[in-house]
Order: structure tokens, then sequence, then C-alpha cells
């Protein structure tokens, strides 16, 4: 197999679980270090440092909330001194608090785009000097089809996801001359431990509706992000790669 990420380091938030775990570990067989971030999992984190350090890489968990822009800026401080350098952020956690315009209330609202997209300008701010000193660096910013087509209900979430996309697209003008990109991923129906709870028959429903006729696996939106971070990517910036089967074509 050919090492991608070699003698890399990563920061993804949100790992200990779904697509941001699955992030880590495809992360860690590409050869790259990685410190992740987790919120109140600390049995998870745990079991997924030991995973990857089984690998035979450096991996580190660093209790965070991604939304707090004080503990960002001392997350990526540690990062550094535990590590040396950064070359990769994947800003990956997030939330849903979904309901109805009608029925949804102001904290709500406020929680997903504080969790969503405060915390990809809070991680993003922090990393941004080591990035500059270093010319170079890659962003990655999960966003999601919502944020491309809303989806009644989630209101909250579509405009977390959507500002995501203008951000990064203004970090990739901001940064580019100093070799810094910014791009996002926006996965579709990925299959998770969030999808079990929904009965056979809504995923089938999900699945019949995608040309590829199928939900997408958390390695899908991983190897996508090991394309984006390594160097075989390294003339593209402010883009937006949906990894959704087909389900917006």
């Amino acid at each position: 197999m050919i090492k991608l990420l070699e003698n890399k380091t990563a920061i993804i938030t949100g790992a200990t679980r779904g697509i941001g775990r699955s992030i880590a570990l495809v992360f860690a067989k590409h050869g790259c270090n990685v410190a992740f971030t987790y919120n109140s999992s600390t049995t998870a984190a745990t079991d997924l440092e030991k995973e990857l350090t089984a690998i035979g890489i450096k991996a580190k968990s660093y209790q965070s909330d991604a939304g707090d822009y004080d503990q960002s800026q001392k997350l990526v401080e540690q990062v550094i001194k535990d590590f040396e350098n950064v070359d990769i952020l994947i800003n990956n956690a997030g939330i849903t608090k979904d309901n109805l315009l009608m029925r949804i209330g102001e904290a709500d609202f406020d929680e997903v785009i504080e969790v969503n997209l405060k915390s990809v300008f809070n991680m993003t701010k922090a990393i941004q000097r080591t990035f500059l000193k270093q010319r170079s660096g890659s962003l990655i910013h999960m966003s999601s089809v919502v944020g491309l087509k809303g989806n009644a209900g989630q209101s909250n979430y579509a405009a977390s996801k959507a500002g995501i996309i203008g951000f990064s697209k203004a970090i990739a003008l901001e940064l580019g001359s100093r070799n810094i990109r910014s791009n996002v991923i926006a996965p579709g129906f990925i299959e998770t431990e969030m999808t079990d709870k929904l009965s056979e028959e809504v995923v089938q429903g999900w699945r019949d509706g995608i040309p590829l006729k199928r939900g997408g696996k958390p390695d899908d939106v991983a190897n996508a992000c090991v394309f984006l971070a390594s160097d075989m990517s390294d003339y593209i910036t402010g883009q937006v790669l949906q990894v959704d089967g087909g389900m917006l074509t």
C-alpha cells in the first residue's frame, strides 16, 4: 500500500465515532500521525487512540470543545508541543438539532451554528499561524449536501453547513498565496451508527433515490479526505467535493 500521508500530522475534530473515526483510521493507515478531539466519550477516545497507535503512528486524544474559541487556541498550542508540526486540519465536529422552523428554539439554532460553523472559524484561526509560518497546509471542512440544497426541518443545520462552504472559499482566496489550501467535503447519505436508528424501510428509500443505489460508507468520505490532504491535490483549493453517490447530480 502506498502511504500518501507518510510523515504528515493531522488534527481531526470530533473523531470518536462515524465519519471522524473512519478518517482517523484511514489517515493512520496512510502513515499520518493523528491528533484528535472528543467532547465527552472518554472511553471511545482511549480505545481509538490505542487502535491508531497499534497501526504504527503517533496518536493522541484531546478533550476539547471546537465550538469554544479559547479551547481551540489552547488545543492547537498543545498539539504543536506534542507533535512539533501540523500539516492538515479536518474540521469534522458537528451536531444536529432538527425541527421545523415553527418549533425550533433559539437555543437549538444557536448551538448548531456554534458547534458546526463557529468551530470551523475557531480551529482555522488557531492553526493559521502555524500554516503561515511553514507556508503550507491543507484545510478540509466537513459540510453536507444539505448545505447545498437545504432540507425541511434542518434550517439550522443547513445554514451551518452552507456557511462552511462560504467560509472555506473565502479562506482559499486569503491564504492561497501562502500555499495553504482550503476545501470542503459534502457527504450525502452516509450509513453510520446514526442511520442505524432509522427503519430499514426509510434507509432503503434513501438508497433507492441515489444513482449508485446505495448509501455511502464512512470510508468513502475518509478516502476523499486522504486525497485532499495529500500532495496529489496540490493544485486544488476553494472546491466542494460531493461524496454523495450522485444524489445531487
